[in-house]
């Protein structure tokens, strides 16, 4: 059983796949998996698609990332996102810096369950994990 300064992870809100077939992305997701788009945001080139509890999200490969620009953008997975339960942002900090992980500011971000605070880190692999606070996290 986690401790109340652990992280615990809930669920997979979203995952970021880079593409340059937009239209057949759309075509696989949509017209065979039967996911529905529920946002897009021309500006980025970003679609949003339902998928269950969750979200894919479909950006076209040449937009800029949302992520730091420093991690590397391998292969077409942008990023992960995972929702973790709720816990004050500092205690978190400090978690994943007592692990030597790098730590940039926290944002407000939309995600499968809205917006929230999140905050990008880097597995070992140098794949880019979001974690995503359930909910207001300076109020525990």
């Amino acid at each position: 059983m986690p401790s109340e300064s652990s992280i615990r992870v809930l669920a997979i809100d979203h995952v970021v796949l880079r593409t340059s077939k937009l239209d057949a992305m759309l075509q696989f997701y949509c017209g065979l998996l039967n996911c529905a788009v529920e946002r897009t945001l021309p500006d980025l080139g970003l679609v949003q698609l339902r998928a269950g509890n969750a979200l894919i999200d479909l950006v076209p490969i040449d937009k800029e990332q949302d992520t730091d620009s420093t991690w590397p953008n391998v292969g077409n997975m942008e990023h992960l996102c995972l929702r973790i339960a709720d816990m004050n942002e500092q205690v978190l900090v400090q978690i994943l810096r007592q692990q030597n992980i790098k730590v940039p500011e926290f944002a407000e971000r939309y995600g499968a369950e809205g917006f929230g605070r999140s905050v990008y880190i880097t597995d070992p692999e140098s794949n880019v994990v979001e974690l995503k606070l359930t909910l207001c996290p300076n109020e525990t």
